[in-house]
């Protein structure tokens, strides 16, 4: 069963569906700190668009049962190839270098994702994270979809205390099929990707756990 969750990111409300919005009772009575009202989030260069849990959420990427969702935001950016030898031999490959993209809110930037992989609000918060679960986009011309664990978080603000990320409903992003061989080694490449964000915290007394899982 597809549930609605709607989440307040940076005063602009996200619409998700397709979640799980099982409560975690850990002060029963206490006011929810998510709030819950209907509206749209402004996608950057597509006029109106919604960020959305996918409605066949794999269970492969579930976050943790006390992690509850705490921002969302729809990406645009390029997967960096570079064009390697492999450390055990073999003919070159085109070698995922590093991401770059901007994570938008509205039209406005809000969170830039850089090599680590790491996030960056324009609080200065940063989160890092580490890979933890992979699952195949349902595109086979997209990149996988990921679950990630905080490994480092830097500064007071948006990322502080995330831990965990997902990156879900990938379009493009995978590396060429060919341009890779001995005269091109150390040559580098452009995928453009588009894909949403989710970042989650540790809930607190009184909070309603909200998930992109599986049902």
């Amino acid at each position: 069963m597809r549930k609605l969750v709607e989440l307040a990111v940076g005063g602009v409300m996200v619409v998700l569906t397709g979640c799980n919005g099982t409560e975690a009772p850990v002060a029963a009575g206490a006011p929810e700190s998510v709030v819950a009202q209907q509206a749209e989030l402004q996608v950057f260069g597509q006029g109106v668009g919604r960020v959305r849990c996918p409605p066949d959420m794999p269970a492969g990427l579930d976050p943790p049962a006390e992690a509850t969702l705490e921002a969302a935001f729809p990406a645009r950016g390029v997967q960096i190839y570079v064009c390697a030898a492999p450390a055990a031999g073999g003919a070159p490959v085109w070698t995922l270098k590093a991401p770059h993209a901007i994570l938008f809110e509205g039209f406005e930037t809000a969170v830039i994702h850089f090599a680590g992989p790491s996030w960056q609000a324009l609080d200065g918060s940063l989160v890092t994270g580490t890979r933890v679960g992979s699952v195949p986009s349902p595109d086979p011309a997209s990149i996988p979809w990921l679950l990630l664990q905080a490994a480092t978080n830097v500064g007071p603000g948006l990322f502080a205390d995330t831990t965990w990320i997902q990156r879900l409903e990938t379009s493009g992003g995978v590396a060429p099929t060919s341009g890779c061989d001995d005269a091109h080694l150390g040559a580098q490449t452009l995928s453009p990707y588009r894909a949403d964000y989710f970042f989650y915290h540790t809930a607190v007394a009184g909070q309603r756990v909200r998930q992109c899982a599986a049902n």
